[in-house]
């Protein structure tokens, strides 16, 4: 099938080259755009995708080819690069062949997997990513075709070559081994003067371009030529007995096996496939380990080394890139080559100073033997991927606490995530290092330790060492020691290990930025965030911020939770590192610096709540503002998190308590309870009663402390809402006395209205109709002089409920078609929710059931798809109402049964009682006499729990008549059984 355009076709070719492995959007990103992508990137990726399923599909590919895996999309395998799987599986048997000495069948499989090569590979096809496959790809084949020609060379077929090789060499004229190979041949043909005048030409041109000398074994071979001397190259050598090899190096450099290795399963398994015999032949056999430091990478890889160290005859190499670096200066490729090159037995006067050469020796060494090397904690993509070998049996394995993607979509090594350990394996690990019997004594507390470790192997180990140290320590003291937050990185030191200075060296090697984001996220007691906070830290452009963010989590310094409901991709920290990034910005950060940055991000969150209050509600109503400043929002973020406000609070809502608890203890009362406020709708929405709890708790603790008596005021009155949300209805009684009280000294009229609507709906539900009406019609007549149309539809609902009450449906119908006709000029539904519910429930009282069924059922179209669950099992409700005043029961139970499952999800217990009610009614009126009983029962417990006196005068009612049926029911079966028995005797 023909791909599109060239994003298209880059995007399909980075997929290939990961052979089934995930490449992330910002790989696919950097593959099609570089170092300047514009801003709409990532949605023009998610564009490219959807065309290449789409033409995936028309050519007649129905199972998914590309699949959507985080952090970006996967080809299956059954797709990927087929042709140079084969070609790499040929290369692997001719060698296997060659090292066999079966040459003959080694040129054949070489000439076979070359004649797969019909052009340079990716041609048409741009971009960073592949342009660096399509390198990588022609070095492999470059090399194939090296040892083609020496298996020729050694089969004796010299003049056969000198065509090929000419013609080698005047394509890649820089490449020596051809040269080489070329010269020998023309020697061995018996053309001693064209193969040294070829060499002075050739060198002559490398000099004058380059610079450069040739290397050292191809001046050796000139000046064997020059002076015709015998030897292993001329022909009539090739008869005699070969010499005996010099004793080969064999280095053996791992470090010690890790005591008590624990667990690591999985990893050990991806690890061990490295070793397979794959039938399609994917070489270089090399992995990438990565994970955060103290995770046990280096501990994973080492005991992995231990259990193969058979499997590599030739000798095991192991650098500590860091170590390097402390005790040598920087890690180049050059250095690290040359001290792998003496590791393999290379004399330090044979090592070539061109890094070029030190490659190419690195690589030939490699290819002919089976060797293991590791290197650990590598920084850079430089430092390894002139390492891998090209082909052969060796096998690298790369430790670093960098993602570097690029190492598995360009390189095609095995990518192994370490994370943290799980807690039985945690558990296991303590235990045999600090002994079994001292974990079986308190398990709880082994538990509690491997939290406290946050599941970090060496963390645990160091933990378990203090134990083990300190006979007299129960777990249980260690616990209690490791809780202080303060202390816990100074606990956490043993036996020349310390967490904090593991991760000093990571956080040594950071950019500035980087380092500053770092510090400043650990300022906030949020259990994750998104971008844009870390915007707000730095006052940066979110776009700007969650780079450097997701430039911290490719260095493993932050954790991606995943893509909250709002769309945005949330991120947290590791609990240990979070300690230690706290403690760097304390110690390098001035205090006004530190308040100033948290201070945006807090009132973000609460510009944020301001505008998703407005927009759940419909307008800026039914709330109190303070004297906070609000952070300006760059344009569009609003938009963009609150699409929908009540999915963004659900992404925020414990940042939102953990913000307000912050803000607490730190005295800034004024922002506490503003942010508390703004977010309690939110709150009362989701019926999230405990997390409103505490947050309106922890506001109210600030604002006595600090004597705010408007926000005091303000945090009664919202506690008070809590506690009638939970049926407390004695203490929201209290509690509104006092808000009222308060908002009446310091002469806040708005407060005392919102004060009485909460007032109004006691006494209504304590039976004292006339003061409700009474209160809800003084707070309706502050509301009308604020132009409060939300709180002034509720006051109006709430006297059209008390109409009802009264039994006064024509002066119920008149308030609901006023609270109605408000409620359409706001944006909110659930005002307008309520007053249509009353409205039906008037029409239904005044028996106009087709009136209440047509407005039920613009009640279930306004609220369905809108959030607003507590809405719909209302409408729900009233359907059923009217279908039985239309004698319709089967149809009343249906529409019941739908509100009652939404009423126990919500947890509206009046909405319960009141649904249970209705199903009782109408299995009675279905003679249903057992379910009509149950029904009634909870209705009876629930409307009591409620403090709902109607109610439960409504249940009595509903017994009193279930009572006459099951006598009547009695006497009937009575009667049929005398009859039966008469019948029978």
């Amino acid at each position: 099938m023909a791909i599109g355009g060239p994003r298209q076709r880059v995007i399909v070719a980075a997929l290939v080259l990961a052979w089934g492995r995930v490449v992330s959007v910002d790989s696919l990103i950097d593959a099609v755009w570089g170092d300047e992508p514009p801003a709409s990137a990532r949605t023009q990726v998610a564009i490219c995708v959807g065309a290449l399923r789409k033409a995936f599909r028309a050519a007649g590919r129905q199972a998914p080819v590309i699949e959507t895996a985080h952090p970006g999309y996967r080809l299956h395998t059954e797709y990927s690069s087929v042709d140079v799987r084969e070609f790499e599986k040929l290369v692997a048997e001719a060698g296997d062949s060659a090292r066999k000495g079966s040459l003959e069948e080694a040129s054949r499989l070489y000439k076979q997997a070359l004649d797969l090569w019909s052009g340079r590979p990716l041609i048409g096809v741009g971009g960073r990513l592949t342009q660096d496959a399509a390198t990588r790809l022609e070095a492999k084949r470059l090399a194939a075709y090296e040892v083609w020609t020496g298996v020729e060379l050694e089969l004796g077929r010299h003049q056969e070559l000198i065509p090929v090789l000419s013609a080698a060499v005047t394509d890649y004229p820089q490449h020596e081994q051809f040269r080489h190979n070329l010269m020998l041949a023309q020697f061995r043909s018996g053309r001693r003067v064209e193969a040294a005048e070829g060499f002075r030409a050739w060198r002559h041109e490398l000099v004058e371009e380059l610079g450069l000398e040739p290397s050292l074994s191809i001046q050796q071979l000139h000046r064997a030529i020059l002076r015709d001397e015998p030897g292993p190259d001329r022909p009539e050598e090739a008869g005699r007995p070969a010499a005996a090899p010099a004793a080969r190096t064999v280095p053996a450099e791992l470090p010690p096996d890790v005591p008590a290795f624990t667990g690591r399963e999985a990893e050990l398994r991806q690890l061990d496939a490295l070793l397979l015999d794959d039938p399609l032949g994917a070489v270089p056999r090399s992995g990438f380990v990565t994970g955060m430091a103290g995770v046990g990478k280096t501990s994973l890889v080492v005991h992995w080394a231990h259990r193969v160290a058979d499997r590599f005859p030739d000798g095991q190499l192991h650098v500590d890139v860091s170590e390097h670096e402390r005790e040598h200066g920087p890690a180049t490729v050059h250095t690290l080559l040359g001290r792998l090159l003496r590791a393999l037995g290379v004399p330090g006067e044979q090592i070539p100073d061109d890094s070029w050469e030190r490659i190419s020796l690195h690589r030939s060494l490699l290819a002919e033997r089976r060797v293991l090397v590791l290197l650990d904690d590598v920084r850079t993509l430089d430092q390894v991927q002139s390492l891998l070998p090209g082909s052969g049996r060796s096998c690298v394995v790369v430790t670093s606490r960098e993602q570097q993607e690029h190492m598995t979509a360009v390189h095609g090594m095995v990518h192994i995530a370490v994370g943290l350990m799980p807690a039985r394996e945690a558990s296991a690990l303590v235990g045999r290092i600090a002994g079994k019997g001292r974990g079986a004594a308190d398990l709880t507390a082994v538990d509690a330790l491997c939290a406290l470790c946050d599941g970090l192997p060496l963390a645990l180990r160091i933990a378990a060492t203090r134990l083990a140290a300190k006979p007299h320590w129960s777990v249980r003291h260690l616990v209690d020691r490791l809780a202080e937050e303060p202390q816990r990185l100074d606990e956490l030191s043993a036996g020349g290990l310390e967490m904090r200075s593991v991760f000093a060296a990571g956080y040594r090697a950071l950019p500035a930025d980087l380092a500053r984001m770092f510090r400043r996220l650990s300022l906030l007691d949020v259990p994750d965030f998104a971008a844009w906070v870390g915007g707000a830290l730095l006052d940066l452009p979110t776009a700007e911020a969650e780079k450097i963010i997701e430039q911290l989590v490719d260095v493993n310094l932050l954790i991606v939770v995943g893509v909250d409901d709002a769309g945005a991709v949330r991120y947290r920290f590791h609990t240990l590192l979070k300690l230690y990034a706290r403690e760097r910005a304390q110690a390098e950060e001035p205090p006004d610096e530190r308040r100033a940055a948290c201070e945006r991000a807090w009132r973000g969150w609460l510009t944020l709540a301001d505008e998703a209050h407005c927009r759940q509600y419909g307008g800026d109503f039914a709330v109190l503002r303070g004297t906070t400043p609000r952070r300006t929002l760059e344009p569009g973020l609003a938009e963009t998190l609150l699409a929908s406000p009540l999915a963004w609070f659900d992404a925020e809502r414990s940042s939102v308590v953990a913000v307000v608890r912050q803000l607490s203890r730190l005295g800034a009362d004024e922002l506490a309870w503003e942010l508390a406020m703004s977010t309690a709708v939110l709150f009362e929405t989701r019926n999230a009663y405990d997390d409103w709890r505490v947050v309106t708790e922890s506001a109210l603790v600030a604002v006595r402390r600090s004597g705010n008596r408007r926000g005091e005021a303000a945090m009664t009155f919202e506690l008070a809402s809590v506690e009638m949300r939970q049926h407390r209805h004695d203490r929201a009684k209290d509690l509104l006395r006092t808000a009222f009280r308060i908002f009446t000294d310091i002469g806040e009229t708005y407060g005392r209205a919102l004060t009485q609507c909460g007032m109004a709906a006691l006494d209504r539900i304590g039976g004292d109709l006339t003061a409700a009406m009474g209160r809800a019609e003084q707070a309706r007549e502050v509301f009308q002089k604020v132009n409060d149309l939300s709180s002034e539809t509720r006051a109006l609902n709430q006297m059209s409920q008390i109409e009802l009450d009264r039994q006064n449906t024509a002066a119920a119908l008149n308030l609901s078609f006023r609270a109605v006709q408000l409620a359409a000029h706001t944006d909110g539904t659930r005002d307008a929710a309520q007053a249509l519910h009353k409205l039906g429930t008037a029409y239904l009282r005044q028996g106009r059931v087709q009136e209440a069924e047509d407005t039920y059922r613009r009640l279930l179209e306004q609220v369905r798809g809108k959030d607003n669950a507590r809405g719909e099992a209302y409408a729900l409700l009233g359907m059923g109402e009217t279908c039985i005043a239309a004698g319709l029961v089967e149809d009343a139970s249906s529409w019941l049964l739908q509100a009652l499952a939404i009423a126990e999800q919500v947890g509206d217990l009046v909405l319960f009682a009141r649904t249970n009610l209705l199903l009782g009614r109408c299995c009675r009126m279905l003679h249903r006499v057992l379910w009509a009983g149950h029904y009634l029962a909870v209705a009876r417990r629930a409307f009591h729990q409620s403090g709902l006196a109607p109610g439960e005068q409504e249940v009595a009612e509903e017994l009193a008549l279930l009572s006459g049926r099951m006598d009547d029911s009695l006497r009937s079966f009575t009667g049929n059984a005398a009859t039966r028995a008469g019948l029978l005797g």
